[in-house]
């Protein structure tokens, strides 16, 4: 039986048509609507074509940015896209292809962890957690080989963990988050505030912003640390070390064998995790008479949450 995966973001909607292996045998990538019916529509248009590649399509999964109820198909909340606010997305979709198979609804860093759980690094463990360190952090736990998603489909939002009392304001509403230490967006905070504090050490990092600091990106960070740039080293570095006590903390509650660290800012590679597993090694409770997660890279990339969103799909359905 095929299954058909999207991940539906703010601004993108990627999808997959996806074997009995989790191969992804056609791909489709059109901007995200506005309108959530008309974002219904979308998925519609790209499952009819897609029929006309496999007709054995048995199930659709979809990864989205946002709370998921425990039954998979409600939408409570979406920060990126207004109306998704109690949408009964799997009852619109199915409507909308005529209810010729049913959908399924999950988190995207959930369909992201099971993805390199089934088909990534994650394969073999037991006892997983995954970080995406992108835009803010995003978390999946797997406890004895199931996604774990807790008794409400809230579990994993380990970028809410609490990490500094009273710190900065997070999008969330609450303050202090992890996300807001380790992300691209604190990367360059941390980036930029160095340039400020040593501004004679800063020469690469300017050059590639062409002399604005507000206008220093990540893409520029990471090229200017495989130059050896010592304050962009010092950015990673930061972020790495609030990921270590993120993943000292989770381990003091879940035991994971298994951190798997993917999102953008890992293509960085050791750069990122060689602190992050240091700081780790540093916070982990009663770390010298335990074992250690092993800590990795991701290896599915950007299709884990299309491999994971079919891989949960066709269980489902």
């Amino acid at each position: 039986m095929h299954a058909l995966a999207f991940d539906v973001g703010g601004t993108k909607i990627a999808a997959g048509l996806c074997d009995e292996e989790d191969r992804i045998i056609r791909r489709w990538r059109i901007p995200t609507p506005v309108d959530p019916v008309e974002i219904d529509g979308a998925i519609a248009r790209i499952y009819f074509e897609a029929k006309e590649t496999r007709n054995d399509i048995g199930s659709i999964g979809i990864s989205a940015c946002g709370n998921v109820t425990a039954d998979r198909r409600i939408m409570s909340f979406a920060p990126n896209i207004a109306a998704w606010h109690d949408y009964h997305l799997a009852d619109t979709v199915e409507a909308a292809i005529g209810h010729e198979c049913p959908v399924m609804v999950e988190n995207d860093a959930n369909c992201a962890g099971w993805g390199e759980y089934v088909r990534g690094a994650g394969r073999g463990s037991r006892y997983m957690v995954l970080l995406t360190v992108g835009t803010g952090l995003g978390g999946a736990i797997i406890a004895d080989g199931q996604l774990y998603r807790g008794a409400f489909g809230m579990a994993g939002e380990l970028g809410h963990i609490a990490m500094v009392p009273d710190g900065d304001f997070c999008g969330c509403g609450l303050r202090g988050c992890a996300e807001r230490y380790i992300s691209g967006n604190a990367l360059e905070r941390f980036a930029r505030s160095a340039v400020r504090r040593y501004p004679q050490r800063s020469g690469r990092l300017m050059e590639l912003c062409g002399g604005d600091v507000d206008r220093l990106r990540g893409v520029m960070i990471a090229q200017a640390v495989r130059e050896s740039d010592e304050l962009a080293q010092y950015a990673f570095d930061k972020i790495g070390e609030w990921l270590g006590r993120v993943m000292a903390q989770a381990s003091a509650v879940l035991d994971p064998e298994l951190y798997v660290i993917g999102g953008g800012v890992v293509e960085v590679g050791d750069v990122l995790l060689e602190p992050a597993r240091r700081n780790y090694d540093r916070f982990l409770e009663a770390g010298a008479h335990r074992p250690h997660a092993r800590v990795v890279a991701a290896e599915a990339g950007q299709d884990a949450g299309l491999i994971g969103a079919a891989n949960l799909s066709r269980s489902a359905a």
